[in-house]
């Protein structure tokens, strides 16, 4: 869309309340599918954002709307199988925001390939993914916390 500012940046302190709040929208868990066991779990939630934020293989940036903050992108993964992950608030889908993130994440992580994990179900997310250069490489069965059952999940690799 036209007339949003999307910019990544590093994480403060200040993002993960609104990233705890993000991870527990019942609708956005159910499309993401692959969450953690309990996101309403606050200690697992710090926990897991500490590891993030200070492992020297990780990526990781907060996505901003017109200075707001809507989400976060990642790179993370052993070198050639390294994956992409981003979250956008819901308030915020279809607007162009997950894949103006993901394009500004690419331009800053340039190593490649670069892998992608998707439920088969998500299109949304899909599409993102093809139109930042993606391709289904694979079709896998996993467990999917948010959704307490075993489903369809594709795998995709960037061009390159």
């Amino acid at each position: 869309m036209t007339g949003q500012e999307i910019a990544l940046r590093a994480v403060h302190d200040s993002d993960l309340p609104v990233f705890y709040r993000q991870s527990n929208d019942p609708e956005a868990l159910r499309m993401a599918a692959f969450t953690a066991e309990d996101p309403a779990d606050r200690g697992a939630f710090e926990a897991h954002w500490a590891r993030v934020r200070t492992a020297p293989d990780i990526v990781v940036r907060t996505v901003l709307c017109d200075g707001d903050v809507v989400g976060h992108a990642a790179v993370y993964g052993a070198p050639g199988e390294r994956e992409v992950t981003y979250w956008v608030d819901r308030a915020y889908w279809g607007r162009g925001i997950a894949g103006a993130a993901l394009r500004a994440l690419l331009a800053e992580v340039t190593e490649r390939p670069l892998h992608a994990r998707v439920a088969a179900d998500n299109t949304r997310s899909l599409r993102v993914l093809e139109k930042c250069g993606f391709r289904v490489v694979a079709r896998e069965t996993g467990y999917a916390p948010a959704r307490g059952a075993e489903i369809d999940e594709l795998v995709l690799r960037s061009a390159g």
